[in-house]
């Protein structure tokens, strides 16, 4: 007798599907190397926090789809790329003042960080690049 792997005895016991979501990084260089992550498999949109935001033509959930260098750091913290967050808006203003230490109020960060992704002839390797740099080199700005 062959036995179907669905047809276990449970012995009183009932099957159980656990899902466990990895534990979501807690420093700014932590958030910098899951964004880069991200990045790297969900592709990289120079536009927008994510690609078609008002979900016009993709179905598919907004962590997901390819998306920017904000809304990739937001999706690393909180598994949503709009959703904000303290440490989300730390490691945005990081960047930024990585790239330019000129800026100061939190959407002025943001929207620098917006403006490189935006520049045309950015690429997914880039923006990896830059986030894998800015959370392992020593010299770090903060």
């Amino acid at each position: 007798m062959i036995t179907d792997p669905t047809n276990l005895p449970a012995f009183g016991r009932r099957p159980v599907l656990v899902l466990l979501a990895p534990p979501r990084p807690t420093t700014v260089p932590a958030v910098l190397l899951a964004a880069a992550r991200i990045i790297e498999t969900n592709g990289f949109f120079g536009s927008d926090w994510v690609e078609d935001t008002f979900d016009r033509r993709l179905a598919t959930p907004h962590a997901s789809r390819r998306m920017n260098l904000v809304g990739a750091i937001r999706c690393a913290v909180s598994g949503d790329p709009h959703v904000e967050s303290q440490l989300a808006d730390t490691a945005i203003g990081y960047v930024a003042l990585s790239l330019d230490p000129e800026w100061t109020d939190a959407f002025s960060l943001r929207a620098h960080v917006d403006d490189w992704a935006e520049e045309p002839g950015r690429t997914a390797a880039n923006a990896v690049a830059l986030l894998e740099y800015l959370a392992t080199a020593p010299e770090r700005a903060a």
